[in-house]
């Protein structure tokens, strides 16, 4: 079956969250240690994370999970139609002109906009409308970071053509459970491949950066210039007691909004990596910490039934990702075709 245009799958006028991929040219290791040309690159991972930090600041789109690896990054994004729409005309222009500036400074950094620079924008309603709606779009912020990625490395190595494969893969999640999960698999991701054995040494990933938002810093020393907190992510809980219904714009102005995207707290998400990084991985030593259960109950999972979706994150789910129950709710928004559902997923998560 020929595979669905993205716009059939995302409206541009709804909050939605995706988890994307985006790999270089032929998996080569170019973000890491590459056999080919016996360089590193790990720098270049630290490029990613500064360009993340930038649009989670600039972009009307919440930042939820990210792990840069050597040849490809993840990312969960929620893009926030509803808060762009909070912004007044000056915001608006002021915020595209941070991620496409007319003037930097020596350090290749954006300057301030001029009002001159402004006003090209807020004074025409065309292009003001076009750039409003580009904010919350997460193909331009993804078009804007592989491109800056791109032309940063090739001219580093002196050469010219293509960085990223084409098209970068996205898979629409549509509740809760798809959220946590594909949030777990995203944060492991290092576990996974073997580079780092627990969250606080996953470096480059939004895990570690909770960790260090609570422990006051990084494990070691650290001059690579990186934010070294979680200012920019998501807020993980979403305390509905406190949090007043809608947008809920940024106070900090380090992020989309103030918004959490789970039911419970950083510290329980922490601990729940924990524990499943330990399942995951054979011959460790662990149990499930208290307060765990409740967590897996809650979204109708067994544990080991949790392990593998974590695991096979990737495998299982190529559109959109949910509760078969939810997904065969769903519809494309031009055709109205069904969304696929593997009968794996469909044996792990009974429907209803």
């Amino acid at each position: 079956m020929a595979r669905l245009a993205r716009a059939d799958v995302f409206d541009p006028d709804e909050v939605a969250i995706a988890h994307v991929i985006s790999r270089t040219v032929r998996r080569c290791f170019l973000f890491g240690d590459d056999p080919v040309s016996g360089k590193n690159f790990d720098h270049r991972k630290v490029w990613i994370e500064k360009y993340l930090t930038h649009f989670a600041k600039c972009f009307g789109i919440d930042l939820i999970a990210f792990a840069i690896l050597s040849n490809h990054y993840h990312l969960v994004l929620r893009s926030r139609p509803d808060v762009v729409k909070q912004w007044d005309d000056t915001e608006v222009a002021r915020r595209w002109l941070m991620l496409c500036p007319h003037r930097k400074d020596s350090n290749g950094n954006p300057l301030p906009p001029t009002e001159s620079e402004l006003n090209g924008i807020r004074k025409c309603p065309v292009e003001l409308a076009k750039i409003r709606s580009r904010l919350s779009d997460i193909s331009w912020w993804m078009r804007l970071l592989n491109q800056r990625v791109a032309q940063r490395a090739n001219l580093e190595d002196e050469q010219v053509g293509r960085f990223f494969q084409d098209r970068y893969k996205a898979v629409k999640l549509i509740d809760e459970a798809a959220v946590l999960a594909c949030a777990t698999y995203v944060d492991l991701n290092p576990i996974r491949a073997a580079m780092a054995e627990t969250i606080e040494q996953s470096d480059h990933t939004s895990a570690q950066r909770r960790v260090e938002a609570i422990t006051g810093g990084p494990s070691v020393d650290s001059d690579d210039g990186l934010q070294h907190d979680d200012s920019f992510l998501s807020p993980v809980e979403i305390d509905e007691a406190a949090e007043q219904p809608g947008p809920n714009l940024s106070k900090s102005g380090s992020r989309c909004s103030e918004k959490g995207f789970l039911w419970f707290s950083k510290e329980r998400y922490l601990e729940l990596l924990d524990w499943t990084a330990r399942q995951i991985a054979d011959g460790k030593p662990g149990r499930t910490p208290d307060g765990l259960a409740p967590i897996l109950k809650r979204l109708g999972l067994e544990s080991s039934v949790w392990c593998e979706l974590v695991t096979d994150f990737g495998k299982l789910f190529k559109t959109v990702a949910g509760n078969p129950f939810h997904v065969d709710a769903h519809r494309s928004r031009q055709t109205q075709r069904r969304f696929r559902v593997s009968r794996r997923v469909r044996d792990l998560i009974p429907s209803g």
